[in-house]
């Protein structure tokens, strides 16, 4: 049985007519963005709202931790945020990140978003398929580089145990703070599916709502450590994603809308 067809038939009680959609991240700016067509193709109603709200550290607070930047050789990436603060902090402290810097990108649209602060033809990038087991399997062919990892102050641990169980020359630097968003407004609003893509957003969940009872909204989750952390807490998960056919969350919610809708 492919994943797909498991997905379909997790629970059949549980697939009831789709109609809304909340999506846990910022509206799309584009107007013909996958959500704008899914919900034209199949008359729903899509909201989105952030489930977390990101908080930059300082160059003081970042300084505390007496991380050098410019004492490594390579630089870890797992996201456009972690991206963003490198090089806010980086220009806040007037450091200037040296041409033969060595950048390692979870996925070829984190690297894309380099160039937003650098000249891609002119530096070393490296890229991974999607996932963190993706990009480790290219990390290991760079073991004499010296590595920082700029995250944020909750992150999945694939990254530091692989490094540290491989005594990699590695610094963590923490560079911005997750924290959840104020959802009270939503206490009485119910939609038939909610779309998660990190275990923070589940967090601000559980944290909005101590109370939240699931009844009979599916919830979906963009990869693994959110799945977990969906079923950590207790709840169904009804779509996950990505699926072998379906690689982005608009797909998987597709899948499961096409099925659910004709019945």
């Amino acid at each position: 049985m492919s994943a797909i067809e498991e997905m379909l038939v997790r629970d059949k009680e549980r697939m009831k007519e789709v109609k809304s959609i909340l999506v846990s991240q910022p509206e799309p700016s584009e107007p013909n963005s996958p959500y704008h067509k899914l919900a034209e193709k199949y008359h729903l109603k899509i909201d989105f709202r952030k489930f977390i709200e990101i908080d930059p550290l300082s160059v003081q607070e970042f300084r505390k931790q007496k991380v050098n930047v410019l004492d490594h050789t390579a630089v870890i990436f797992t996201s456009r945020n972690a991206i963003d603060h490198f090089f806010r902090l980086a220009q806040e402290s007037k450091m200037e990140i040296p041409s033969n810097m060595k950048y390692f990108c979870i996925s070829e649209t984190t690297a894309n978003y380099l160039q937003k602060y650098i000249v891609m033809r002119k530096r070393r990038i490296f890229i991974g398929e999607r996932t963190a087991g993706d990009l480790l399997k290219i990390i290991k062919k760079h073991k004499n580089e010296k590595f920082i990892f700029p995250c944020s102050n909750i992150r999945t641990d694939d990254i530091p145990n692989f490094l540290n169980q491989n005594k990699y020359n590695w610094s963590e630097a923490t560079i911005y703070r997750t924290v959840p968003s104020d959802l009270s407004d939503l206490d009485k609003v119910t939609y038939d599916i909610i779309a998660f893509f990190s275990p923070s957003g589940i967090e601000s969940l559980i944290q909005n709502f101590p109370e939240f009872r699931q009844n009979n909204t599916r919830i979906a989750a963009f990869g693994p450590t959110t799945s977990k952390a969906v079923k950590d807490a207790g709840l169904v998960l009804d779509i996950q994603a990505p699926l072998p056919n379906a690689p982005s969350m608009t797909g998987a919610l597709e899948v499961y809308v096409k099925e659910a809708n004709k019945l």
